[in-house]
């Protein structure tokens, strides 16, 4: 097989492994499977649970998709890739549970490939964790589990993918990051082929490992309308950096992706309120004061 078929083998069964084990988590609902073609060359499957007895809404897309010319959104810090034929295939998934104290989620890995003669290849990806209630106990043990995928291959790969993942993540108009951040990491190549390969399986495989035990620990904790209609105005946060600011979802709309399927990340139910402010000392102002920047999470202790 080609590489690229090796890691497309690969995606391909890291998402029957997620959705199996999202579903014995869930505990009541199964995926939906969905076959897509795109016009300009390939297609994918994407799989949607909903209305569970965790989830009310999980997501899980892979894809792969080929074309002529790679989209603005790929070649604009890349200009010499202009016009080069393209191959990407890649996993990409969002987690909206119902619970309020259970983080919404979400992970990508993917790998390019541009031009023929020469081509040019490099793997992206990463995995970032938006808690509405956060625990720090929990922001910990994500960050441990994301620094034990990259140490393997280079201690300096998890503060340098980490910080990448604040900046990323960030809502500029906001000015606050999305969640609690984790891994972006992209243009990988520098390990050759087959290390490069194996750190996004690393990440790919500390996925679960990082995502599940926070989900046992809060899955039951109780909640009220309160919670959930915070739960439902942090959403908002989400729409607005998937739409305005997100690599993935430019990508697949320019690419000529199936439009239903890029946006399958979207939370099904979400609400904007005019000038709200969290009530001070309240559990919600705790989320802006102290997690909604960039910290050293396994540096620092419990506050």
């Amino acid at each position: 097989m080609s590489d690229i078929d090796d890691v497309k083998h690969y995606l391909v069964g890291l998402q029957n492994r997620i959705c199996a084990s999202l579903e014995q988590l869930d505990g009541e609902a199964q995926f939906a499977r969905d076959a897509w073609q795109r016009p300009g060359g390939g297609g994918g499957e994407s799989r949607v649970l909903a209305d569970g007895g965790v989830f009310e809404q999980a997501g899980v897309g892979f894809s792969h998709v080929f074309g002529d010319q790679m989209p603005p959104s790929a070649t604009k810090t890349r200009p010499e890739l202009a016009g080069k034929r393209f191959q990407a295939v890649g996993v990409s998934l969002v987690l909206h549970p119902h619970n309020p104290y259970v983080p919404t989620t979400h992970a990508n890995l993917r790998f390019f490939t541009a031009g023929e003669r020469k081509p040019v290849w490099w793997f992206g990806g990463g995995f970032d964790l938006t808690p509405y209630y956060p625990f720090h106990e929990d922001v910990r043990h994500w960050h441990e589990t994301a620094r034990a995928a990259c140490d393997p291959f280079g201690t300096d790969l998890y503060p340098r993918y980490k910080e990448w993942c604040d900046k990323y993540f960030y809502l500029k108009h906001r000015d606050e990051t999305r969640g609690i951040g984790g891994l972006f990491f992209d243009d990988v190549n520098e390990l050759g082929f087959e290390k490069s390969f194996a750190f996004l399986q690393s990440v790919g495989e500390s996925f679960l490992r990082g995502y599940r035990p926070i989900v046992d620990k809060r899955v039951a904790h109780p909640y009220g309308q309160r919670q959930r209609d915070f739960q439902l105005y942090r959403r908002g946060r989400y729409v607005e950096f998937n739409l305005l600011y997100d690599r993935g979802t430019l990508f697949g709309l320019q690419s000529g992706g199936r439009t239903e399927s890029i946006l399958m990340s979207l939370p099904p139910q979400v609400r904007w309120c005019y000038n709200w402010h969290p009530e001070p000392g309240s559990a919600e102002e705790k989320l802006y004061r102290d997690y909604l920047r960039p910290r050293d999470w396994l540096g620092e202790v419990d506050d």
